[in-house]
């Protein structure tokens, strides 16, 4: 009568009760995929009398505590159509409450603060296969109301579900996403391995500038010189080892390929070949000391 009441506004309601909950599949009529694919459930219609007549914050945001495993989460509600004294919940959000069909959870309004950064790893590695992951998830938190940190969600795209861990949700553990500038970021998804990093150009050159070991592939039937050891009088190793000439394309063993191959350039290796009369030719055979000196100037008579 005389404006109290704009004087002394009334103070937020709070609304908590109990129900029984079921998993979005036991709803009678046709299968709800927009309910099981995001983060709000059915209520019954005797919630919605009641919240009407409490002065509460929109939008409609509650708390869903499991006291028999002090599990706990947050959602928002869609509808108020549900069967008295139930609750219908995504699988998903049973799944992180530990929550049987029929269940009992203890359910109360809250007023969360807007999310400014959220960090998701993905269960699998398959999410990695989605050409741009920030957009998909983008398109399907539109289906949720808030995040919990510590809750796996699940997400639909392409006729695929996949599953991602709220790591990390700021300003708090629980978040509002309603109408909000929110930053994604990802974790490497679980059993993803980082791939193998390829050798640089210089170690790739080192590794062809090492010499190769070409004992197996030379004819040992073939003489090669200075193929040999040394020997000192003091009886040390140090200097005595060979170092033997580089190798000939005949030299190699039939079958071996020409490691000295140079690009643009054609190597035709000839072998020895048996006469008719059994003999061998020698033209292309190696014989050590076969060539001529030549002397400076000649020796003179007397």
């Amino acid at each position: 009568m005389f404006g109290f009441g704009r004087m002394f506004p009334e103070l937020p309601g709070n609304f908590k009760t109990t129900y029984r909950c079921f998993s979005v599949v036991m709803i009678s009529g046709n299968y709800r995929e927009d309910v099981e694919r995001g983060g709000k459930i059915i209520m019954p219609p005797s919630a919605l009398d009641t919240l009407t007549r409490l002065n509460i914050q929109y939008p409609m945001l509650f708390k869903l505590v499991n006291k028999k495993t002090n599990r706990e989460t947050h959602c928002g509600v869609l509808e108020f159509v549900a069967d008295e004294g139930r609750i219908y919940l995504p699988g998903w959000m049973m799944k992180n409450l530990c929550l049987e069909e029929g269940g009992l959870i203890h359910l109360e309004n809250v007023s969360l603060p807007v999310a400014t950064f959220a960090k998701f790893q993905p269960q699998s590695v398959e999410f990695l296969d989605i050409t741009n992951p920030k957009a998909v998830l983008e398109n399907a938190l539109r289906n949720f109301a808030c995040l919990t940190t510590g809750d796996v969600v699940a997400i639909s795209y392409n006729e695929k579900v996949y599953e991602l861990c709220v790591l990390e949700t700021k300003p708090g553990k629980a978040t509002s996403i309603i109408e909000c500038d929110m930053n994604v970021e990802f974790a490497p998804p679980i059993g993803y391995q980082e791939p193998t990093v390829p050798h640089s150009r210089e170690e790739h050159e080192q590794e062809e500038d090492t010499p190769m070991d070409t004992a197996d592939y030379v004819d040992q039937n073939l003489f090669r010189a200075f193929s040999g050891q040394g020997e000192r009088l003091d009886g040390k190793k140090k200097g005595t080892e060979s170092s033997p000439s580089k190798l000939e394309p005949h030299e190699i063993k039939r079958g071996i390929p020409n490691y000295d191959y140079q690009k643009g350039k054609i190597t035709f290796i000839r072998r020895s070949r048996p006469k008719a009369n059994g003999t061998v030719e020698k033209e292309n055979l190696f014989e050590a000391f076969s060539g001529e000196g030549q002397a400076l100037r000649k020796n003179r008579k007397r």
